[in-house]
């Protein structure tokens, strides 16, 4: 099916624009049938009917709706092998009026066209017929008594008789001896016409098919959304569940007697620019027939491998027009009728519902139809009824927080649909009681709803959390300490009614703990919820338990001899590892003392050599032949001595230092508590 700018086809087609308006009748056999409404802001419209022969159907649209339109539109005709839609482009109306004879773009007065018609040869009547050729118009004063003269304009002829002036507001008539000019002049005006509603376009589908038969064309556009809105009677022996959805018909078309369906659900869609005409650029190139040829090279050719002939990629090409179930791209081409694929509700609904409305899936969605057709102006809006059911109820009160508890219902959706998302309006016992907000409802589903507060009932909470610590466990001379930290809430509701009440409390989850006490009698994805009840005039307590563990790894090895002190000490830590880490202490400290022994070694001898050091500067000064030189010659030997008496002292305490160190690593490491 191609599309044609619709000036495109008057261009080449002059009467066919009177073909349109001939087969405009052709429009009432092809009626408006089934309108499909999404929550996605789109509807689907379907025409239905018996046409004869070959028909023009023009179809209007807002222009925001065009690009749409042009996306979706479905024909459905098994006689039309080559039907065709054209329409006015947004922009060749003024191009296309410009290309013709009589030039009427610029809104032009008469002197104005008939000068652009210079040459051409036409009869007037002035009073009495006259015939010639165009010359040009003229302004010529003209005295017009009491107020002097004006300027008119007066047409130039070329006449059998010589030239000849006219007063155009003399000439009776103008015709044209040349008929294209009197037919592009009727083109004109059926463009300027047709254009009038700058708000509206038409699409003009056009099925040359022949005979009688059943053909339907479908398209989505723009639509507003459709609403629902609930009601609940809880003070009902069976509480009862209404609800409305609300239609409205922004279309230029009105519905009559057609066949309506809403759709819950969220469809991908996205609109493409399909209805200004689109230019891609293009570089200019110079002419190739002058200069010379630039110098090249070329590289070696060699032959192609023998497995990527040409012969087998046109073998292998074929195949990729086929689809998924081995037709090719030619034979489904030949087929000439298609539709849009869509799903019919069921006759009934389950669940004792009242048959206003039945639901079904509809391509992952889900689809009301209404059960008796609709009529509906267009731009007119309606309230329909979408269902009607004894559903499950029961009241209750439902505190999330802060002063005072909710008033509120536990629902059952019995009435075999699922139902979309809406606003609801409770009653009970025949009197407002609020509104509440109803999220999307599956079949069979138990849902929440508050309306309201209950004033009788108040509440007070408060918060506390505890730390402590669960076990410790020592390995490989690693120590891990498992706390948990309680995150303890405490609900106490005071009744002042004088009836009693059931409760439901909607604790949220804290992050990363558990609940420990007490059993949630239901969990949502971010809360625990707790059933009690509330005896009149009197008080409830709910504490709420959630321990979240955490856990404290620590390298003994690491550790200085005041942090295991004060780890020995925590009396959170089991008394066989305080035990432990005490023996680990001594272990430490007399490693410590054995470091300390051999750094006090260490620095006696560093002391020794640093005066040996000072001592021999002095007797290079003094000479070793003086009473002061002998001295420090004495001096010297002493020191040597002392020196060579630490050396064993020093070997011996490194050697106690790295045994106490490796007694405590080993105690350490072997500690497995």
């Amino acid at each position: 099916m191609a599309l044609f700018a619709i000036l495109a086809l008057f261009a080449g087609h002059p009467c066919l624009w009177a073909q349109a308006v001939r087969d405009s009748a052709a429009h009432d056999q092809l009626p408006l049938k089934r309108v499909v409404i999404l929550t996605s802001g789109l509807a689907y419209y379907e025409h239905s009917g018996t046409i004869n022969g070959a028909v023009s159907f023009g179809f209007p649209f807002r222009t925001d709706a065009v690009n749409d339109a042009l996306k979706s539109l479905v024909i459905n005709d098994s006689s039309s092998a080559n039907p065709s839609v054209s329409y006015q482009s947004e922009q060749t109306l003024r191009q296309t009026l410009r290309s013709l004879k009589i030039d009427l773009s610029d809104n032009p007065d008469l002197p104005v066209i008939l000068s652009r018609l210079k040459g051409a040869e036409v009869e007037i009547a002035a009073p009495s017929p006259v015939s010639g050729r165009i010359m040009g118009i003229e302004q010529q004063s003209v005295p017009v008594p009491p107020f002097g003269a004006s300027n008119e304009p007066w047409l130039l002829l070329n006449t059998n008789q010589g030239l000849k002036r006219f007063n155009l507001k003399e000439i009776n008539s103008i015709s044209f001896k040349d008929s294209s000019i009197e037919q592009d002049l009727n083109r004109a005006l059926d463009l300027i016409a047709a254009s009038r509603n700058l708000l509206s376009r038409e699409l003009l589908v056009k099925l040359p098919g022949s005979g009688s038969r059943n053909v339907s064309i479908s398209y989505v556009i723009p639509s507003p959304v459709w609403k629902v809105s609930y009601r609940l009677d809880l003070g009902a022996n069976k509480p009862l569940f209404q609800g409305w959805a609300i239609v409205d018909n922004d279309s230029d078309t009105d519905w009559s007697n057609v066949e309506l369906s809403l759709v819950a659900g969220r469809p991908a869609s996205f609109v493409q620019n399909l209805y200004p005409p689109y230019y891609v650029f293009r570089p200019v190139l110079p002419l190739s027939i002058a200069g010379t040829a630039a110098a090249a090279s070329h590289d070696q050719g060699y032959a192609p491998p023998q497995n990527s002939s040409a012969a087998e990629l046109l073998y292998v090409m074929p195949s990729l027009a086929m689809d998924y179930e081995g037709r090719s791209s030619s034979e489904l081409y030949e087929e000439k009728s298609f539709s849009a694929a869509r799903s019919r509700a069921p006759e009934s609904v389950a669940g004792g519902a009242v048959s206003t409305a039945a639901g079904s899936e509809a391509g992952g969605q889900f689809e009301f139809t209404i059960k008796t057709p609709v009529n509906l102006d267009r731009r007119m809006s309606a309230m329909l009824p979408l269902v009607e059911s004894a559903i499950g109820a029961r009241k209750l009160d439902i505190f999330t927080g802060g002063k005072h508890p909710r008033l509120g219902a536990e629902l059952t959706n019995t009435s075999g649909m699922k139902l979309p998302a809406g606003p609801v309006t409770v009653y009970d016992g025949g009197v407002y009681a609020g509104d509440a907000l109803l999220e999307f409802w599956n079949e069979n589903e138990k849902r929440f709803i508050s309306f309201g507060e209950d004033l009788s009932v108040t509440a007070v909470t408060s918060d506390t959390n505890t730390r402590t610590v669960s076990s410790v466990t020592v390995s490989g001379g690693v120590m891990t300490i498992n706390r948990s930290l309680a995150y303890i809430k405490t609900y106490t509701f005071k009744n002042a009614g004088a009836v009693s009440r059931q409760l439901v409390v909607e604790h949220a989850k804290t992050s990363q703990a558990n609940l420990v006490s007490p059993k949630a009698d239901e969990e949502t994805a971010s809360g625990y919820r707790f059933s009690m009840t509330l005896s009149a005039n009197s008080e409830a307590v709910l504490a709420v338990n959630e321990q979240r563990p955490l856990s404290e790894t620590i390298r003994l090895l690491s550790l200085n001899t005041d942090t295991f002190l004060s780890y020995s000490a925590n009396q959170e830590i089991p008394a066989r590892v305080r035990e432990a880490l005490q023996k680990a202490v001594d272990l430490k400290r007399a490693s410590d003392a054995a470091d300390i022994a051999v750094k006090e070694l260490e620095t006696q001898r560093s002391r020794l050599a640093s005066d040996q050091e000072r001592i021999r500067r002095n007797l290079e000064a003094a000479g070793n032949q003086t009473q002061q030189g002998q001295e420090y010659l004495r001096r010297l030997v002493d020191m040597d001595s002392q020196i060579d008496a630490l050396s064993p002292a020093l070997e011996k305490a490194n050697n106690d230092a790295k045994a106490a160190k490796a007694a405590w690593e080993k105690y350490l490491n072997n500690l497995a508590l």
